[in-house]
C-alpha cells in the first residue's frame, strides 16, 4: 500500500513539473513553443528572445515583431553567414510563417531582438512579452530566462 501511494505521489509531481515547465501557446493555427531568453550582464542594452512557431493553418502568417516588459522595443533579426562574415540585420517585414510549417527563431538565425533594455535580466526569472503578427494579431507570452551561454530552453536538455 506505502509502494502504490509513493509510486502516485511521484506520477502526480512528474506530471506536476511538465505541466509547470511547458510554455506553449496557441493562437488560431499558430502553435507558439517554448519562448525564451539569456541572462545578461549588467548595462546591456540588447538581448535575443526565442521561439518556435508552427503554423497548422493552411493560409501563412507573419511574426511582425512585438513588445515587453524590459524592451522599448522588439524587432524580428535575422543572423547569417555570407561570404565567411556574419551578419545581423533587423526585418522590417518580419519573417513568414508558411502553412503546414515549423519555423524556429534560434541563436544564430532568425530571432527576436529586445532592444534599449530597461532592466538586466536575471537567470530563472520569466518576462512578460507579446508577439504580433499579421493576422492572429498580438499573442502575450512569458520568456523564460536562461543562463547566459545557453543555446536552447532548459526544459529542451532533459533525456
Amino acid at each position: 500500500m506505502i509502494t502504490f501511494r509513493l509510486a502516485l505521489t511521484a506520477a502526480a509531481l512528474a506530471l506536476s513539473c511538465s505541466v509547470a515547465l511547458a510554455q506553449d501557446y496557441t493562437a488560431g493555427p499558430l502553435k507558439i513553443e517554448q519562448p525564451w531568453t539569456r541572462a545578461t550582464p549588467a548595462g546591456a542594452k540588447v538581448a535575443g528572445g526565442y521561439v518556435a512557431v508552427t503554423n497548422t493553418g493552411a493560409t501563412p502568417d507573419r511574426l511582425l515583431g512585438g513588445s515587453s516588459e524590459i524592451a522599448g522595443k522588439v524587432e524580428i533579426h535575422e543572423m547569417a553567414v555570407n561570404n565567411g562574415v556574419m551578419t545581423m540585420r533587423g526585418l522590417p517585414e518580419g519573417v513568414e510563417l508558411k502553412p503546414g510549417a515549423k519555423l524556429e527563431l534560434k541563436p544564430g538565425g532568425y530571432h527576436i531582438m529586445f532592444m534599449d533594455l530597461k532592466r538586466q535580466l536575471k537567470e530563472g526569472e520569466k518576462v512578460k512579452g507579446t508577439l504580433t503578427f499579421e493576422k492572429a494579431g498580438p499573442v502575450p507570452v512569458e520568456f523564460s530566462v536562461q543562463s547566459v551561454g545557453a543555446r536552447a530552453p532548459a526544459e529542451a536538455h532533459k533525456h
